[in-house]
């Protein structure tokens, strides 16, 4: 057979996303039984409609397309009026006063802001800290120019940042620290007692380095916490400090494509490190993010989606999990929950939930084995329903 695809690429295909595999069975699984008796917590896509502004914000853009380049090539950095808008948006939810738009970048999603950044900071060998578990694409994001995760086990229980550990992980290979806060999977959002000693870690170890070492915060849950729980800032905390978000989930506009990258407006050599993320932008194939989405998001930034869907959500999820007798360490963030599988296999529980018509994504995917992830952007009947089948599973197990 002709070897049609690359040796690193056909090794990828072999170990693809637990997400996507669970996904592709789930579509088998509704064909056999029924979509009514499949319970599908496996994908994390937001099924709220976007804030109602959003329709008079597309009609004013549909309004304004007679106008010369209206659905033209922005800059590849983003539209500026948004950049303007997005800048003093994320200066009060920062505490970065000093923000302004050349500080900021309008990207493909969040995915997009990443990998433009990796391109641009990573020589072939340098490493990517993180703590486990973690969002599954982050290695393959920074692996395509070369440079290496290192997932450092996060504390067990609460899932918090293991500093000692980071600390003790860093070599001068180190490129990034990277975190992801609500947490995707576990619902964690690191306190800041954490994230301030995170900071002032990466402080301490750029004192006299020549190549920093970046401090990143993939931020697309930020809007979507529980029970008066603050995500602290990250920009004010350290010069090497880089924010990455999206507004496919706040905005329930994923389809749209629309993220940023901000980095702190105290980066020594700011200027040339935004240059270069720009630069990466357009030749990563990117070109620039969709302006569509780019003119909605700005006139829709200021609003939201309903949070309270979500809260119910939590406590149905919960709900189940208890009746089941599973453990758990309760979500304060996102949509997900990331209890422990009974036994301590979590692929083997996950195959075993499938039987009762349960999708869930093994912990293994996400660097975190005996746990999985449920995601509760669902449907409120679908939790409800589900509680038999999750009973059912764990007492057969």
């Amino acid at each position: 057979m002709a070897r049609m695809v690359s040796d690193e690429i056909a090794a990828a295909m072999g170990s693809s996303s637990w997400i996507r595999r669970m996904f592709e069975a789930g579509a088998e699984l509704r064909r056999k039984i029924g979509p009514e008796n499949v319970f599908d917590f496996s994908l994390g896509n937001p099924d709220l409609p976007p804030p109602p502004e959003a329709a008079d914000a597309l009609r004013e853009i549909a309004d304004s397309l007679s106008q010369p380049r209206a659905l033209g090539y922005p800059s590849n950095a983003g539209f500026m009026p948004f950049r303007e808008a997005l800048a003093a948006h994320l200066a009060k939810e920062q505490n970065v006063p000093a923000l302004q738009a050349r500080h900021v970048i309008v990207s493909c999603g969040a995915a997009g802001a990443i990998v433009s950044f990796f391109r641009a900071v990573l020589n072939p060998g340098d490493e990517v800290l993180v703590p486990a578990p973690y969002f599954v694409e982050y290695g393959s994001y920074c692996g395509h120019f070369g440079g290496r995760l290192r997932a450092i086990p996060s504390k067990p229980g609460d899932f918090d940042i293991d500093l000692a550990a980071i600390e003790a992980a860093i070599t001068p290979s180190t490129r990034a620290i990277m975190f992801n806060s609500p947490n995707n999977p576990t619902g964690c959002v690191y306190s800041e007692e954490s994230i301030s000693a995170l900071a002032a870690l990466v402080n301490r170890v750029n004192e006299g380095r020549d190549r920093p070492v970046f401090l990143l915060s993939d931020e697309p849950y930020r809007f979507l916490t529980y029970d008066g729980v603050k995500v602290p800032s990250i920009l004010d905390k350290s010069p090497y400090a880089v924010v990455l978000g999206s507004f496919s989930k706040s905005l329930s506009m994923a389809g749209e494509r629309t993220g940023y990258l901000a980095a702190s407006p105290d980066m020594p050599d700011a200027d040339a490190f935004l240059a270069a993320v720009t630069l990466t932008t357009r030749t990563l194939g990117y070109v620039n993010a969709p302006i569509i989405g780019q003119k909605l998001a700005m006139r829709i930034l200021g609003c939201g989606i309903d949070l309270s869907i979500y809260e119910v959500r939590r406590a149905k999820m919960l709900a189940v999990l208890d009746a089941a007798g599973l453990e758990y360490s309760c979500p304060k963030g996102a949509f997900y929950v990331f209890p422990k599988t009974p036994g301590g296999d979590d692929v083997k529980f996950v195959g075993h939930l499938l039987k009762h018509g349960v999708l869930a994504v093994p912990g293994s995917g996400f660097g975190r084995p005996g746990h999985m992830r449920l995601s509760y952007s669902v449907e409120n009947d679908v939790i409800d329903r589900s509680a038999d089948a999750f009973a059912r599973a764990v007492r057969s197990y």
